[in-house]
C-alpha cells in the first residue's frame, strides 16, 4: 500500500490561490492513494469539487450553468437512473458522473441499484453519500415509489445489459408504459450477457446507447443471430475524460509531486521506466498474458544485451483483502520466474491520476473482444502516455498503431508482439515522448468532457422526441 503523503509533498505544491487549490487537490488525491479503495476511490471520477462547497443561490448558478452547457435543455426533466449494481466497477462510476453531469444543469435526479446488497458496505455507503451530497435522491429498487417514478419520469436510463431484469419484477403490467422513454446504456462485451431475460425488452425501447462502433455492431449482429430480436435505434457516444482529470494532467507541478510519492511508496527510482496495466483483476483484463509478455521482455533485453533503464511492471487493481485463484496465479509467476523485485501490485482504486503521472507506459490487455471503450486508455493518453494495446474492441477507435501507440493480437498469440512492443519503447525514449504528445493531442480534440456532454446531449434529445411524440400518439 502507498505511503501516506509526506509534507514536503504537501509544501511542493504549497501557497495560496490556485496554488492554495493545487494544494488542496495533491492532498486529496495522495490521502485517496494512501487509503483504503473502498472509501476512497471516487474522489477523482465522481466530480471533485463538491457542489456544498459552493456559494451563492444553487438554483441560480443551475440556470446559468445549463444555458451554457450541450446538456441545458434537460433542466428540470426528471430522470430515472437505473443500476444493476452499486460498485467500483466502469458502469455504475460511468452512470454517476452522467447523474452529476445533469445535476449540474438542474436535472431532478434519481438513482436505483438493483441488485444492492443486503449488507451496506464502505464502497456502497460512500458512493450513495458522494450521489446525495450531489443532490441524487436514492430509492430502494422495489416499491411503489419506484413504480410511480419511472411513469412520472421524462427518460428512464437503464445502465448495463443486466439492469433489464429490474424491468418486469418491479413494473409488472406498467412495462409497456415505461419502455417508450428508456434509453439502455450498454457497456458489456461478454457472450454471457446476452440472454433474453436480460434483454428482451430491447426492440421497444427508444434507444440504445453503446460506446463503441465495435461493441454496437456485435450486439446488432449477437442479438439477431443468437436471440432473433433486433436492436432499437442505436447511438455510439464515445467517453471522454473529466475536468478534474484534465486539470491534474496538465498540472506539471502536480504530476512531479505525485509522481515522486508513487515512485517511492513502489520503491522505484526516477530513472526506472515503468509498464501498468490499470484494470481490475480479472482473466479477461489480460493481467497474466501482460506479465508473460513482460517476462519475456526482460529475457530479450538480457539476450540482446540493450542497455535500457530497469523495468517495472505494475500491476494496479489488486485486491488484498480477497485474492481470488486467478491473483494468486499472478503471484505464484512472479515468485517462480523470480521477478518479485520488477513487479509491484496495487490495490484497486479510481484515483488513477497518481499512477498515470508515475508511469512511463500504459498497458491495456482486454482479451477477447476488448474494452467496450476502455476509459483508462483515453485517461493515460491525457497524461501524456503511449499506450500498448490489444487490436480488439473500442482499443483500436482510440489508439492509433504506430502513431499514439502500438498494438497487438489479443490471446496468447499477443505475447510476444506485446514483449517486443515492450522493449522497443523502453528502448526508445524519443518514441514514448512521441507518441504521447500525439496521444494528448487526440484526446484534446476527441476525448474530453465537453465532448462527451455533446455526444450524450444529441442523444437524450432524440429520445425525449421520440418519447414525447409517443405519449402524444
Amino acid at each position: 500500500m502507498a505511503k501516506p503523503p509526506s509534507s514536503a509533498a504537501a509544501a511542493a505544491a504549497g501557497g495560496r490561490g490556485p496554488v492554495h487549490n493545487r494544494t488542496r487537490l495533491l492532498l486529496v488525491l495522495l490521502v485517496a492513494v494512501a487509503a483504503s479503495a473502498s472509501t476512497a476511490g471516487f474522489l477523482l471520477r465522481g466530480a471533485l469539487r463538491d457542489p456544498c462547497d459552493g456559494r451563492g443561490d444553487p438554483a441560480a448558478l443551475n440556470t446559468a450553468v445549463a444555458a451554457g452547457s450541450p446538456l441545458g435543455f434537460m433542466s428540470s426533466k426528471l430522470v430515472l437512473l437505473v443500476s444493476h449494481e452499486l460498485s467500483l466497477s466502469g458502469g455504475p462510476l460511468l452512470l454517476m458522473e452522467l447523474a452529476f453531469l445533469l445535476r449540474h444543469v438542474g436535472s431532478q435526479v434519481v438513482w436505483i441499484t438493483n441488485q444492492r446488497s443486503e449488507e451496506t458496505n464502505d464502497v456502497t455507503y460512500s458512493l450513495e453519500h458522494r450521489m446525495l451530497n450531489h443532490g441524487v435522491q436514492v430509492l430502494p429498487a422495489r416499491g411503489q415509489e419506484a413504480v410511480d417514478i419511472a411513469l412520472k419520469a421524462d427518460l428512464v436510463i437503464l445502465n448495463t445489459a443486466v439492469a433489464g431484469k429490474w424491468l418486469d419484477p418491479v413494473l409488472k403490467d406498467h412495462v409497456p408504459k415505461v419502455l417508450p422513454k428508456i434509453l439502455w446504456w450498454i457497456h458489456e462485451m461478454r457472450g454471457h450477457y446476452f440472454k433474453v431475460e436480460y434483454v428482451k425488452h430491447l426492440p421497444f425501447v427508444a434507444g440504445a446507447m453503446i460506446d463503441s462502433h465495435t461493441t454496437a455492431e456485435y450486439w446488432k449482429s449477437r442479438t439477431s443471430d443468437r436471440l432473433k430480436i433486433q436492436m432499437p435505434q442505436t447511438y455510439v457516444v464515445h467517453l471522454g475524460n473529466s475536468k478534474e482529470l484534465m486539470e491534474v494532467a496538465e498540472d506539471s507541478v502536480a504530476r512531479r509531486v505525485l509522481r515522486e510519492h508513487i515512485r517511492e511508496s513502489l520503491g522505484v527510482r526516477s530513472e526506472d521506466i515503468l509498464f501498468a496495466i490499470i484494470n481490475s483483476v480479472s482473466r479477461g483484463k489480460g493481467q497474466d498474458l501482460f506479465l508473460q509478455a513482460f517476462y519475456q521482455g526482460l529475457q530479450l533485453i538480457q539476450h540482446q544485451k540493450l542497455k535500457v533503464p530497469t523495468m517495472h511492471a505494475v500491476v494496479v487493481g489488486s485486491d488484498m483483502n480477497a485474492q481470488t485463484k486467478f491473483e494468486t496465479q499472478l503471484r505464484d509467476f512472479v515468485v517462480k520466474n523470480v521477478i518479485h523485485d520488477r513487479v509491484h501490485f496495487v490495490n484497486k482504486t479510481l484515483s488513477v491520476a497518481p499512477y498515470l503521472a508515475a508511469i512511463d507506459v500504459l498497458v491495456q490487455n482486454s482479451q477477447a473482444r476488448g474494452e467496450c471503450f476502455g476509459r483508462i486508455t483515453i485517461e493515460a493518453m491525457a497524461f501524456k502516455l503511449p499506450v500498448l494495446g490489444t487490436a480488439a474492441g473500442g482499443t483500436t477507435e482510440i489508439v492509433v498503431d504506430g502513431s499514439t501507440g502500438l498494438l497487438h493480437p489479443a490471446g496468447k498469440e499477443g505475447v510476444t508482439p506485446l514483449a517486443k512492443n515492450i522493449v522497443r519503447l523502453a528502448n526508445h525514449a524519443e518514441q514514448r515522448v512521441s507518441m504521447g504528445e500525439k496521444g494528448y493531442e487526440r484526446v484534446k480534440e476527441t476525448f474530453m468532457e465537453h465532448h462527451m456532454a455533446e455526444r450524450i446531449a444529441a442523444v437524450l434529445k432524440e429520445v425525449l422526441r421520440k418519447s414525447q411524440e409517443h405519449s402524444r400518439s
